[in-house]
């Protein structure tokens, strides 16, 4: 901390990633007395608050403005095209004394605006842009450290008062930066050409590619040098959107003459000019190698690994272990996948926080960003969803493809049936395998025109302009997916759409809807909703996955001396099945500091080991643990006795046949396991060692990961990449409770 603070009050409008990290640095390095935070979200400020970024915050510069005087400033960290709003906000409501600054990379059209607002660019003022940044966006991003040795370019005119300039030159110094100066036009220019550009070029290329036929083999290939110039379209869409904007005449400018290169490199390469094509790239090398020693420490600083190349992922798993351990496993991926879809049906914008960042919830993301909707993050678990209403989606300029997700599939069904434009939906092999005849044969009573491939499977061709016609559903089978695709179906149906199901399954659907505002009623085993309704934006915190927990509650389960916690995690009444299951066998579950969150109760849970015995598995908790049985096989197999499960036909298509699965391993591994068409015969006794294949479904990877705690011996489970898809970080949990794993990738 400096002995002297050169600010009084600092004022950050705006808690992005140069907001934010400016906030930290001045806080860190004591540039000033107090670090005044604004944003209209208000879980952003909370974080910052929490995170030691600001020392309080406020949603308006209306509420701090009476506060300031000689010796603060505020600085503007908004998005370009949002400057001219917080200028305006200063000229209301701000004393001639109060400094003010922008960290805006397009300095002509704010300095414009502030002309516009104040008659001439007003003393106080001094345009600023910090030349620094990350691929990482949002104020969980905050880097105190981000300027050091990085430059900040000022452009005040001949209005602005030294004594302002000199304040603002203090505070990036003070940061680490290097200050200078610079005339508007020159910094715009500069900048159009030196960041600006090549921004739109990456974004340009990948969004190209992006569109071409099976893209996944093109990034499986991709080189350091794509990867390396590539990296920047990671950058925030909605801030170069605003720059695009903002800089479009010395964009453009800049533009035309690359386009006329490449016309010229086209034509050469076209007509075989091999003496054109040497002289660029001689002439574009020797002036790379010039200025390129400073450009190329900047580019490899922290240089990333790529995510693109595809390798063959094993877990190699020891015996033994603890089980002890307090955790927070990732967020409920049900409730993940439904507040991208909802929210970005909903009108308004949707702040989601607790996201799970997997595959297969980035699958449904994605496709809802290829339909037209601007979604922000996901960044440590928060999404902001522009929400364009139920009637908003637009066409996609390619089939949406949602790689391993059977909900992604199943629910968006609903949802295009009745949209105005044509659709087709895929997946990967395992996606391509399972069977879609459940979602679309009820669809197709409402009136929806769906093709599917050969035996109902992927990809679902979905005609728009149908009019859709409600339905009384009864369902033949138990299914939260199903249930769900109807009734999101029925949003677009005239009348009343129902949904009667013939066991309970999860609801979060129907809870998620009337947290939109959309009436939804429940009678017993019907769901009803009418359509031509609305929903409105709104907030939601997605707790922690009871699937994903499931794996940590068995290890408790079956290891002596165990003491597991997991905390804030959804406990909906619709998928408590595993926490009665293992209890009924004898395990110790306590649920504590219960309370309900959006609509949905949570709690966290104390997990201790209890001698296990095998149980016959009521019928009526079959739908309530539908994804959690893979696991809970471990615990029938480390049980005394005999367990039984009936009624289960669901498992069977799944990511894989998960009974037969589930049952050839367990013989592996030294279990009598005996499937039945319905379910399967465990008789407890005592886990071996051997190699087991997961059939690349990521819940019987982990199950047996997790069995290795009662081996005799180390266990290889086969083809573990698709974890990824529902828990991202399950090693790294898993070792931090006692299990000793280690992957291997094979293909390095």
């Amino acid at each position: 901390m400096s002995a002297t603070p050169i600010i009084n009050r600092l004022v950050v409008v705006g808690l992005g990633l140069i907001g934010s990290s400016l906030a930290a640095a001045a806080r860190e390095k004591g540039l000033a007395k107090e670090v005044i935070g604004i944003s209209r979200r208000a879980s952003t400020v909370e974080i910052a608050v929490k995170a030691g970024i600001i020392d309080r915050g406020e949603d308006t510069v209306a509420a701090v403005a009476a506060e300031l005087g000689e010796g603060d400033m505020l600085v503007i960290g908004v998005p370009t095209l949002t400057v001219p709003a917080v200028l305006q906000d200063c000229a209301n409501l701000l004393t001639v004394d109060v400094t003010i600054t922008d960290v805006a990379s397009v300095k002509g059209s704010v300095m414009d605006a502030a002309i516009d607002i104040y008659g001439q660019l007003p003393s106080q003022f001094v345009p600023g842009h910090p030349i620094a940044g990350s691929e990482k966006s949002g104020v969980t991003a905050a880097n105190s450290n981000l300027f050091i040795d990085h430059r900040v370019i000022l452009t005040p005119d001949t209005s602005t008062a030294d004594k302002h300039i000199q304040l603002v030159a203090a505070l990036w110094t003070g940061a680490g930066a290097t200050v200078s100066s610079m005339a508007r036009k020159e910094h715009d220019e500069i900048l159009a050409a030196t960041s600006h550009l090549p921004h739109f070029l990456a974004y340009s290329l990948v969004d190209t590619l992006a569109a071409m036929g099976d893209n996944r083999e093109i990034f499986r290939y991709a080189a350091g040098g794509f990867r390396d110039f590539t990296r920047i379209a990671a950058s925030d869409p909605v801030m170069w959107r605003d720059i695009a904007l903002a800089n479009r005449e010395s964009i453009l400018t800049i533009l035309d003459q690359v386009m006329d290169n490449f016309k010229e490199m086209r034509s050469a390469i076209d007509s075989g000019d091999a003496d054109y094509m040497m002289s660029v790239f001689t002439r574009a090398r020797d002036a790379r190698n010039h200025f390129g020693q400073i450009l190329e420490q900047q580019a490899l600083q922290g240089g990333i690994q790529s995510p693109m190349v595809e390798k063959i992922s094993n877990y190699r798993v020891k015996p033994g272990g603890n089980a002890v351990g307090d955790i927070r496993v990732p967020g409920d991926k049900s409730m993940s996948h439904r507040s991208i879809m909802l929210g970005s049906l909903a009108e308004g914008l949707t702040e989601v926080t607790g996201f799970l960042e997997g595959e297969d919830s980035l699958a449904t993301l994605q496709s809802f960003r290829d339909m037209g909707v601007v979604i922000q993050g996901p960044e440590q678990g928060r999404v902001a969803i522009n929400g364009v209403g139920l009637h908003g989606l637009k066409a996609p300029g390619k089939p949406l493809y949602l790689g391993n997700s059977g909900t992604s599939i199943r629910l968006l069904s609903g949802l295009l049936a009745g949209q105005a434009f044509d659709v087709e939906l895929t997946g990967d092999a395992s996606l391509s395998g399972r069977p879609m005849g459940r979602v679309a044969d009820p669809l197709r009573e409402m009136g929806a025109v769906i093709e599917t491939a050969e035996g109902g499977r992927p990809p679902l061709k979905i005609k728009g302009g149908q009019k859709l016609t409600p339905i009384d559903y009864q369902m033949p089978m138990a299914s939260a997916q199903v249930k769900s695709c109807v009734l999101l179906a029925g949003l677009y149906a005239e009348g009343e759409t129902s949904v009667v199901e013939p066991a309970p399954t999860r609801d979060h659907t129907e809870r998620m809807l009337r947290g939109f505002g959309y009436s939804v009623t429940t009678d017993g085993s019907k769901a009803s909703l009418r359509g031509g309704g609305s929903l409105t934006a709104t907030r939601i915190d997605v707790p922690a996955d009871i699937s994903s927990a499931a794996f940590f509650m068995v290890a408790a389960a079956i290891v002596p001396g165990s003491n597991i916690v997991l905390r804030h995690v959804g406990v909906n009444p619709t998928r408590v099945g595993v926490i009665n299951i293992l209890r009924q066998m004898g395990t110790s579950i306590e649920l504590f500091n219960e309370t309900e969150v959006g609509g949905e109760p949570v709690a966290d849970i104390r997990v201790q080991y209890g001698e296990l015995k095998g149980i016959n598995i009521p019928e009526d908790q079959v739908p309530l643990a539908i994804d959690e049985f893979p696991v809970l096989f471990v615990a029938a197999a480390c049980a005394e006795g005999l367990t039984v499960l009936t009624g289960a036909e669901e498992l069977r298509v799944k990511e894989s046949d998960r009974i037969q699965s589930m049952a050839d391993g367990l013989v592996t591994l030294g279990i009598d396991a005996q499937s039945t068409p319905d379910g399967i015969r465990i008789q407890g006794g005592q886990l071996g060692s051997g190699q087991v294949h997961s059939h690349d479904d990521h819940r019987i990877a982990m199950a047996f990961t997790i069995a290795a705690l009662r081996a005799t011996g180390e266990i290889l489970v086969h083809d573990c990449n698709n974890v990824a898809t529902s828990f991202p970080n399950f090693i790294n949990l898993a070792r931090q409770v006692g299990i000793d794993l280690q992957r291997e990738m094979l293909g390095d």
